[in-house]
């Protein structure tokens, strides 16, 4: 397995495996009307072109034999989280796998190497979100140093209603 910053000719890959991840993870969560509608709002060609065009967006894929099996999206944001001012603060915006490389080390990969990125440009912190309903998620977040950090934050797919909870992971400057 090797991960790769996405270049902008990587859009259409992107965009599917984007797609088709996000599809995998909330499939029977909403409508078919609010599924088709976010996915459209968010994965489309020209919003994905849009998102690898910011050099301060990160996106990197994680690829076994040539091909995209999961990616990583990082970005120092703090629009959806106002208190993480109070730190140099990294989001991990999205991390997904393809569903035939769960449990296959993907995810450890993908976040370690976010980790790695934050220490290497001294973020304090890096936090993100998870779908409430996503135990798999959450415990393994929880398994690698991540901490809940009491706030919630809705996340709806169209007009469905979802809640993602915030984790955080302080750095303490570890090398």
């Amino acid at each position: 397995m090797t991960i790769r910053r996405v270049v902008l000719e990587d859009a259409e890959t992107l965009s599917q495996i984007g797609s088709d991840t996000f599809y995998n993870t909330f499939k029977g969560t909403c409508t078919d009307e609010d599924m088709n509608f976010f996915l459209f709002e968010y994965y489309n060609i020209e919003q994905v072109k849009k998102e690898l065009s910011d050099s301060n967006d990160y996106f990197y894929f994680a690829e076994v034999d040539s091909k995209a099996v999961g990616y990583l999206r990082i970005k120092e944001d703090y629009t959806a989280f106002e208190k993480m001012k109070q730190w140099k603060a990294l989001e991990l915006k999205r991390l997904y796998v393809v569903e035939d490389f769960h449990g296959k080390g993907i995810a450890q990969a993908l976040t370690d190497f976010a980790l790695d990125f934050a220490k290497e440009h001294c973020y304090e912190v890096v936090w993100l979100g998870v779908w409430e309903h996503n135990y798999r998620a959450q415990k393994f977040y929880k398994k690698i140093g991540f901490e809940y950090t009491g706030h919630k934050h809705p996340f709806p797919i169209g007009n469905t209603p979802q809640t993602d909870l915030w984790y955080w992971k302080f750095l303490n400057n570890e090398q």
